[in-house]
């Protein structure tokens, strides 16, 4: 299996743990369901990528502790 499908696995995992009623807004390019979403990203078009795009920003970020750093300044006030 290659970086690409790996990544794109990660990805459909990540949503597949949103709660099925739940809809996603992607910028201008309107509103989403899981499902929609999945299908997606399956099939590697511009909506995909810029889900797991986002996905892939959120995970460095959290990896690298920013998101923490920020949740704890924002509590410190």
């Amino acid at each position: 299996m290659n970086l690409e499908q790996e990544i794109k696995e990660l990805v459909i995992a990540r949503l597949d743990t949103l709660p099925d009623g739940v809809g996603v807004s992607v910028g201008s390019d309107g509103d989403y369901s899981k499902k929609d979403l999945i299908q997606h990203v399956e099939l590697g078009d511009e909506i995909g990528k810029k889900i797991i795009e986002v996905e892939m920003h959120f995970l460095r970020a959290l990896k690298s502790g920013a998101l923490y750093e920020s949740s704890y300044l924002s509590n410190e006030a």
